[in-house]
């Protein structure tokens, strides 16, 4: 179903009086602009803390005091049918609008939730999202929402962005297309796409200051009593890997290690990805941690590998290659240099590694036995 309609341009604003104050003011605060609309499509089993922190930051940017008026920005809940959608948490949501034409939005945001608990959209939805990329309308996925648009066709040669918990199930999923874990939100042309959780308060805010000004965009994580308006290039909370370490260029060095374990980066590429040279980031990790990115990364490998070997029935071949080495030979001279015992004795033990003591110095805490949990939890 097409949805059209005639519009007519907003007549053009005017001008302020011809003052010194006047001309001031205006190289310093953005023109009054038509309100910021967002419309808002939520997947069965949607995040319910994603769409109240998102849409909580719109109404508090959207009017003075504590009114809740819609003038700055308005929004509507969006859907093919009048039933309650149910969110994860049980918490049932009316829509407050069927599908409108796409062109009365800035943006159509779809916010998802779990992954795997069924038919995520209907017909009408997939091809209301579809009709609005043909009228060039930006959408945006927060939380699993960036699945929910690759699923359906809509960010082929995007980029995407994606919470660190589902980082390895995109990839599984969508092998063949770009994404990140080391950020809260992403822009890529007309498509944007958020981690979810409390990165949807801070790309709504990313959208306020845009359409509305600074000033305006700031309020509401004062409201809300959020430490500050975090940007597009901010770091998200990482696992307990990255913890020991508040280093940012570090944490991101980290987790872009922790997401290629069976195909491991080369250092020069993680050293590039930052914005810095080679050498830059060997000094950095030395610094802050005592040891050489390649030497972090391989023992990150190994201690993965043994994860896999204490539970998982794979082969010795399987998992060298799971872990990023090139042959089984390789693997287990690796293994055995830093555990003291070849890979296959692991398996008729369930206590704790022999020698375990030669795996090189890293700060006490960062690669312990809670790491090896991690790798369980799909934190890899």
């Amino acid at each position: 179903m097409l949805y059209t309609r005639d519009y007519v341009n907003d007549a053009a604003p005017q001008k302020d009086a011809e003052t010194d104050f006047g001309q001031q003011r205006q190289k310093y605060e953005p023109a009054r602009r038509k309100p910021l609309s967002i419309g808002i499509i939520l997947a069965p089993n949607f995040t319910l803390s994603a769409l109240s922190l998102f849409v909580d930051t719109l109404r508090l940017s959207a009017d003075e005091a504590d009114r809740s008026r819609p003038i700055g920005c308005n929004w509507a809940v969006l859907a093919s049918r009048s039933e309650t959608i149910r969110s994860s948490c049980g918490v049932q949501v009316n829509r407050t609008s069927a599908f409108r034409n796409p062109k009365e939005f800035d943006y159509i945001a779809v916010i998802g939730g779990t992954l795997h608990n069924g038919q995520e959209t209907d017909e009408e939805t997939v091809a209301y999202l579809h009709q609005a990329a043909k009228l060039n309308v930006n959408l945006i996925g927060i939380c699993t929402g960036s699945f929910i648009l690759s699923r359906i066709g809509l960010m082929k040669n995007r980029s995407s962005c994606v919470s660190w918990l589902h980082y390895q199930d995109f990839c599984e999923e969508f092998p063949d297309q770009k994404v990140s874990a080391d950020r809260l939100f992403e822009v890529d042309g007309n498509r944007i796409t958020c981690a979810g959780g409390a990165a949807a308060a801070d790309l709504a805010a990313w959208l306020i200051e845009r359409h509305l000004g600074q000033s305006t965009a700031q309020k509401p994580h004062h409201v809300l009593l959020l430490d500050r308006v975090r940007t597009i290039s901010s770091v998200q909370p990482h696992p307990p890997i990255a913890e020991a370490t508040v280093n940012v260029r570090i944490r991101r060095a980290l987790l872009l290690m922790e997401q290629h374990l069976s195909n491991p980066l080369q250092i020069s590429s993680i050293a590039a990805t930052l914005s810095l040279s080679t050498r830059q980031l060997e000094r950095l990790f030395q610094t802050e941690l005592s040891t050489r990115p390649s030497t972090f990364y391989r023992v990150l490998r190994l201690r993965y590998a043994r994860w896999l070997l204490t539970n998982t029935s794979r082969s010795v071949t399987e998992i060298a290659l799971d872990s990023g080495f090139s042959d089984g030979a390789h693997f287990s001279r690796q293994f055995k240099a830093a555990h003291g015992c070849p890979p296959s004795n692991i398996r008729a033990s369930a206590g704790p590694l022999p020698n375990s003591d030669k795996i090189p110095p890293v700060p006490p805490g960062l690669l312990d036995q809670q790491l090896v949990g991690c790798a369980g939890s799909r934190v890899f």
